[in-house]
């Protein structure tokens, strides 16, 4: 009997010798993520929120001052001006992607000859730098030597060139057509991976049962869509929340202060106005405002069959 006893207790010390050493090969794995996380996110957001709290110029002494960035921050006009500037850009701009993005997806998917030729046209402008991009569209839209109003002209469906850039109902509009350009590719990238993810069966037994390409589209396609949406869209309103260079390069946040994101007035209260501590607490806001509408759209986008 005491045989018996000694060696269960050995199987069962080996086994939790060896749960201990999976855990240790586990942690091991996952260690480099936790380190890159740590020192390229918790300490810049505590360093962050540290100087949030001090008058921090760029040379010289900081002071701490409490919550006086914040204080200031709430009567500062024209950061609230460029969050609602940053929101209406983003609400504008997000559902053209989609839309855009979604088709292309659609197209892409279908079993046609050299449809990876279309793939990859669709998705080069994505390969190209956001900075690069704006250069070239600042060329694209000059109303002198740009491509775009000599189409127009050519069309006819205008009878002088537009100054895009210089002209407050224009440049929101010239902003958009860049970004959309640049970005579509990627969310189409994204729609068609979970396009592809979903089981072929699925869409044989809703044509056997006599379901219109529409029908599967809406009850088949588009719930099963549901978490690469969720992504897609957090990965867009993140990206246009934070939007600097195309407002940096194409339009310096012209014409009359109308194009000012709220990341261009965190950059030119940092580094123009040397006024580190400050931009600091904008930085906080717009975190906090980030992390809220992230929440809410998971919320609105959660898969409820997934518990």
């Amino acid at each position: 009997m005491s045989v018996v006893k000694s060696s269960v207790k050995a199987r069962r010390t080996e086994s939790t010798g060896g749960a201990i050493g999976q855990r240790g090969i586990g942690l091991l794995f996952v260690l480099p993520a936790v380190a890159f996380t740590v020192v390229f996110f918790i300490i810049p957001l505590i360093m962050t929120v540290y100087m949030s709290l001090h008058d921090w110029p760029l040379l010289g002494q900081s002071e701490f001052i409490g919550f006086d960035n914040y204080v200031t921050l709430a009567n500062d006009r024209q950061f609230w001006n460029s969050l609602w500037f940053t929101t209406r850009y983003t609400l504008l701009v997000t559902p053209v992607i989609f839309i855009l993005a979604f088709v292309l997806a659609l197209l892409v998917n279908l079993p046609l000859h050299g449809v990876g030729i279309f793939r990859t046209i669709y998705f080069l402008p994505v390969v190209i730098g956001l900075g690069t991009s704006s250069l070239l569209w600042v060329w694209l839209l000059h109303d002198r030597v740009g491509i775009i109003d000599a189409i127009l002209l050519g069309l006819g469906l205008i009878d002088r060139p537009i100054v895009w850039l210089a002209d407050p109902n224009y440049a929101m509009l010239a902003i958009i057509m860049s970004v959309v350009w640049k970005t579509v590719g990627f969310t189409m990238i994204l729609l068609l991976t979970g396009m592809q993810a979903i089981p072929l069966e699925l869409y044989e037994a809703a044509r056997v049962d006599g379901a219109s390409y529409f029908g599967r589209l809406r009850f088949i396609t588009m719930p099963l869509l549901r978490r690469t949406f969720a992504l897609a869209l957090i990965l867009s309103v993140i990206g246009s929340y934070l939007g600097f260079d195309q407002f940096f390069i194409m339009t310096a946040g012209g014409p009359q202060n109308t194009t000012i994101s709220v990341v261009y007035w965190i950059y030119k209260n940092s580094f123009t106005n040397f006024k580190l501590g400050y931009g600091a607490s904008m930085s906080i806001v717009l975190l906090v405002v980030l992390v809220i509408l992230s929440v809410i759209q998971l919320r609105l986008l959660r898969d409820e069959t997934s518990y």
